[in-house]
């Protein structure tokens, strides 16, 4: 009995394989279609690690947001136990344009995000929303363009 061999084609690498699809295709998308100058309504943040880390990373965005031009508030709900006033002090942020909300009685931090982000008073409202399902997503986006606000979700995990 004779075996015989026939040659295999090798497989690329996933790396190879896409190098060696023609690039200006994508170049003509991204050309074609710039990024937009109108902010999207709604943004998320998905960090994980230790929650010092995680907060140290958080830091800076939450001093820019404190810092707007915007003269209305930018407004944190239901933020982690970790986010304290001496938190929020110690990382430079401008305490007199952040507003800490909970909610209260039967109100869930959604329904609480949502009213805050269609009432406009705040430029950006923070949450700390996890799972956040598609319909929940679409009811943020919604009230935030109601309230001409910015909605941003903070996952941490």
């Amino acid at each position: 009995m004779q075996l015989v061999h026939t040659p295999q084609h090798t497989q690329l690498s996933l790396f190879e394989a896409f190098m060696a699809q023609p690039l200006a295709p994508l170049l003509k998308e991204t050309v074609e279609a710039p990024w937009s100058a109108e902010p999207e309504a709604f943004s998320e943040l998905s960090l994980r690690g230790a929650a010092g880390s995680c907060l140290s990373l958080l830091a800076p965005i939450l001093r820019e947001l404190s810092e707007e031009q915007d003269a209305r508030w930018l407004t944190l709900i239901a933020p982690p136990a970790s986010l304290t006033q001496a938190w929020l002090r110690d990382a430079g942020l401008n305490r007199e344009r952040i507003l800490l909300l909970q909610p209260r009685g039967a109100q869930s931090a959604q329904q609480l995000t949502c009213e805050a982000l269609r009432l406009g008073r705040s430029h950006t409202v923070v949450s700390w929303l996890n799972p956040l399902n598609a319909s929940a997503k679409q009811q943020l986006i919604s009230a935030a363009r109601t309230g001409d606000a910015q909605s941003l979700n903070i996952r941490l995990g």
